[in-house]
């Protein structure tokens, strides 16, 4: 579990410590303030450190260097480096719950495809992270990962990372009760099961009664529920210790945000710890509302808001939506409710 990170000097970030809780974290904010950079940036290095086979200096920094490139896609690395007079070099530190995994990295403006190792961990994580960005994946099934890894393409490693995890085959033995439970509700809102060819390796939409729909026919907010169906039937969101999911309500009609919102808590419950990006009151007024019933209780929350300022960018955090006085989301959305009253008198 990630316990906390600190950053000095990351994108358009600001410098601080982050605390996180073992279920539900929700990051909140305008655009340009760093949501989504935030999750990228803490998914590329748990990726890393779940993924290595050696704890070696030399191939945790070049390994770290590699993924920050993939995922962020910057022409140099040194241009993820916060501009500021007096400041060239930016640190992050991630600080797990078990501290012989923790681990610091460092690099500067001047970088071009090195970081340097500050802490080297030295127990590797066994549980890898998900990454689920803003639009759905499974209609890139199966042609995207060889184009991905045969040509050089402008899109974002976490991407290539996904896809290849939605290939996995539908999970059997003592777990199949679970996942079955996890996945009702999804399948109840798109209409049927996501099943994948596995011959051609294209998924389509079983439909029962109407035989099988391509993906690409159906809508795109239905194509959002079925990736995350997907990787709940193969087990792999069971396996995995981390998701990050960034704006989960994109093209997502309020019903089905509902839905989500309740998957995203029933895989808090499972022991996934989940981190989320968003734009949307909706959600995580759903998400509070769901947090209070017993059956979640158990479940840790903790909220961020990233607000810009003349120059720079505010953090808040807390336990609650209650602890954040920069939400901007609710501001807005009190406002326009003041304009619509207004309007109709």
């Amino acid at each position: 579990m990630l316990n906390s990170a600190s950053i000095q000097n990351f994108g358009p970030l600001p410098n601080a410590e982050l605390h996180f809780a073992s279920g539900l974290n929700v990051v909140i904010g305008e655009n340009g303030c760093g949501k989504s950079q935030l999750l990228k940036l803490f998914y590329s290095l748990l990726k890393v450190q779940a993924d290595s086979k050696e704890l070696t200096k030399v191939e945790l920094e070049k390994s770290c260097a590699d993924k920050l490139i993939g995922v962020f896609r910057p022409e140099t690395l040194g241009r993820l480096v916060k501009r500021r007079q007096g400041h060239d070099k930016c640190q992050v530190a991630l600080n797990m719950q078990n501290a012989d995994q923790n681990m610091t990295i460092s690099f500067a403006t001047r970088a071009t495809k090195t970081v340097q190792l500050d802490k080297l961990p030295e127990v590797r994580i066994k549980k890898s992270p998900v990454f689920l960005p803003t639009r759905e994946l499974v209609t890139l099934c199966p042609w995207f990962l060889s184009l991905y890894d045969n040509y050089h393409l402008e899109f974002e490693e976490s991407w290539r990372d996904t896809v290849s995890l939605l290939g996995k085959p539908a999970v059997k033995g003592k777990r199949e009760s679970v996942v079955a439970e996890l996945v009702r509700p999804l399948e109840e809102h798109i209409g049927g099961k996501v099943v994948v060819d596995t011959a051609t390796g294209r998924f389509y939409l079983q439909i029962p009664g109407e035989g099988k729909m391509e993906m690409p026919l159906v809508a795109e907010g239905l194509r959002k529920v079925a990736m995350l169906a997907r990787l709940i039937s193969t087990g792999t969101l069971l396996e995995q210790g981390y998701l990050f999911w960034d704006e989960p309500e994109t093209n997502l009609n309020p019903k089905l945000i509902r839905t989500i919102a309740a998957s995203i808590m029933s895989l808090c419950q499972q022991g996934i710890q989940v981190f989320i990006a968003s734009h949307s009151l909706f959600l995580l007024r759903e998400l509070e509302m769901l947090a209070s019933k017993p059956e979640f209780k158990a479940v840790k929350q903790r909220y961020f808001s990233l607000k810009a300022t003349e120059g720079s960018v505010e953090l808040e955090q807390g336990d609650s939506v209650d602890d954040l006085q920069t939400l901007v989301l609710l501001e807005e959305e009190l406002r326009q409710s003041d304009r619509f009253i207004g309007a109709e008198n």
